[in-house]
């Protein structure tokens, strides 16, 4: 378990970089796609052009807001070594089911090389919360110097057998 300990500090650092560099990816690419619809005046179902560039570049922006507040979570987990807690892990956990849904779609539209990508990314993102857990915040919940015969490790001694 020592091991996991030394190892979770660079790890979550790590999926922090990576969440950056992707949120600047994802943005950047919503952006040319936005300029690419609204050159092209493409129209989907009858929406005007200008909305669809628009809400691409929303949509990314927003995207990549998430994405930094996830790495953000994963920058402070690794500098103060201390597991994300309450609403962050669950935004982590959200995080890495939009990587492993990425990944799926990424097979088929762009190939095995992007699969791959974004399954580093979960690797990174569930290493991360595995490695913190819940309860591995530093806090004890017992030790052993506290016990003694009023207080065994394992609750209250074995009864004595007797003879009938």
């Amino acid at each position: 378990m020592n091991g996991v300990r030394v190892a979770r500090r660079p790890v979550a650092l790590a999926a922090a970089v990576v969440l950056i560099l992707e949120a600047f990816g994802i943005v950047l690419l919503n952006w040319i796609l936005s300029i690419v619809v609204d050159r092209q005046q493409m129209s989907l179902a009858g929406l005007q052009p200008r909305a669809m560039s628009t809400g691409s570049w929303v949509g990314g922006i927003l995207f990549g807001l998430y994405l930094l507040f996830c790495a953000g979570v994963l920058l402070r987990s690794a500098l103060r070594d201390r597991a994300p807690g309450g609403f962050t892990r669950i935004a982590l956990i959200s995080c890495a089911v939009v990587h492993g849904m990425l990944g799926a779609f990424a097979i088929g539209l762009v190939g095995w090389v992007a699969f791959l990508a974004m399954m580093v990314v979960l690797g990174l993102l569930v290493l991360t919360l595995m490695a913190y857990g819940e309860g591995a915040t530093g806090e004890a919940r017992g030790n052993a110097e506290n016990r003694n015969a009023e207080n065994p490790p394992n609750g209250a001694p074995p009864v004595a057998p007797t003879s009938a």
